[in-house]
């Protein structure tokens, strides 16, 4: 079920280039902080097929992701969507629901050989998306941008964000996925970087219940379903499996390598060329304007240590599932400011574990102990 299609220590198998961070909303999540406003030192056109061009020595049909920010706010991404194609790329898009987003401009990138679009709903409603997107207008727009991609025979994925003001819109979020026609839902637990540092994120226990549920839904959906920033969706999967496997089964069944974590199988080039694990992890390896992006990745210590789980520390680095899962390592890095550290989202303590829990796990915890809310579908029981 999670196997590997490609060597992570050779190639990501996701490439996202942040075109800019200029953007006409001001999402209360938004790791960018975007502003209206284009940053002089953005990579230019020239730079950007050099780029592409580079990314192309990973291997045929490298995906790239087109992100921002608004990356239309750029009068150039169709010409980039076209260069890319021509490189063999897989070219796709994360494109803000504004009124850039026009039927227009999603058939010129369908023409020019985007292969997936990718909108945000964070909200079942006008009134929930458009307040979380600090937006009048947004929820319409983005709904109408998703029709005009079915019109146009565009793959559609629809992103949302996981917190304390989103969790509890999940299930009618999830039925609008289905209703809009998507082809997958990526379901992103916050991160505490950006504008998302004010948010509340929600609890351990909560994210357990969370997945346990788009695990059963992933069953009962015609789209798929991934989740970012949330590798441990993986562990529960895979104990739910095994829950029904004879008692027998060795231990090392549940050791293989599967997934994609910030730096081992995911590269962030950012809108001025530094290059991160993730756009959630802002340390940066290098920038592609004085090394290529082959290099960066491949041979990088910041990607390296990454691609090695046995190099995790505390819960994480004790954990049997740590092949499968490795936790978020921008999570880890957003509490501790150690990329290899243990991920507080995460309820699962490994059996004979004595060592430290993470602060922001406990401090989560405690919180939820001290402010109980009203029983719903994914509060713990």
């Amino acid at each position: 079920m999670y196997k590997r299609a490609i060597d992570t220590d050779d190639r990501p198998f996701v490439l996202i280039w942040e075109l800019t961070q200029a953007c006409e909303l001001a999402c209360k999540h938004c790791r960018a902080e975007a502003d209206p406003h284009r940053h002089p030192e953005e990579l230019s056109t020239d730079e950007g097929k050099q780029l592409l061009a580079a990314a192309a020595n990973f291997g045929e049909g490298q995906l790239v992701v087109l992100s921002g920010g608004d990356p239309l706010t750029r009068d150039d991404v169709t010409e980039l969507i076209a260069y890319g194609t021509e490189q063999n790329l897989r070219m796709t898009m994360t494109p803000s629901g504004t009124g850039s987003l026009t039927r227009k401009r999603i058939a010129d990138m369908a023409t020019a050989g985007l292969k997936r679009m990718a909108v945000s709903l964070d909200g079942a409603t006008a009134e929930s998306h458009d307040e979380f997107r600090q937006e009048t207008g947004s929820f319409q727009q983005t709904i109408s941008a998703a029709k005009a991609a079915r019109e146009e025979e565009l793959p559609l994925q629809i992103n949302t964000t996981v917190c304390q003001e989103t969790v509890d819109e999940l299930p009618a979020i999830r039925d609008l996925v289905e209703e809009l026609g998507a082809v997958l839902w990526s379901v992103f637990f916050l991160v505490p970087v950006g504008r998302g540092a004010v948010l509340d994120p929600i609890t351990p226990d909560t994210a357990e219940a969370v997945m346990e549920w788009l695990h059963e839904m992933q069953s009962e959906s015609p789209f798929g379903i991934k989740t970012t920033e949330a590798p441990h969706y993986r562990r529960v999967a895979l104990q739910q499996q095994l829950a029904e496997l004879p008692r027998e089964t060795p231990s090392d069944e549940i050791g293989r390598r599967t997934g994609i974590t910030a730096g081992d199988g995911f590269a962030f080039v950012s809108h001025i060329g530094d290059v991160y694990p993730s756009g959630f992890l802002p340390r940066s390896a290098g920038n592609i304007r004085d090394t290529g992006i082959v290099e960066i990745y491949r041979n990088s210590p910041l990607f390296t240590s990454l691609r090695d789980k046995n190099a995790l520390n505390g819960k994480c680095g004790s954990c049997p599932f740590r092949q499968v899962c490795g936790g978020s390592r921008s999570r880890a890095y957003a509490y501790t400011g150690d990329p290899l550290g243990s991920d507080p989202l995460c309820s699962f303590v490994p059996d004979g574990y004595d060592g430290p829990l993470p602060d922001a796990w406990e401090r989560e915890r405690e919180g939820a102990e001290k402010t109980p809310k009203t029983q719903t579908l994914f509060s713990p029981q």
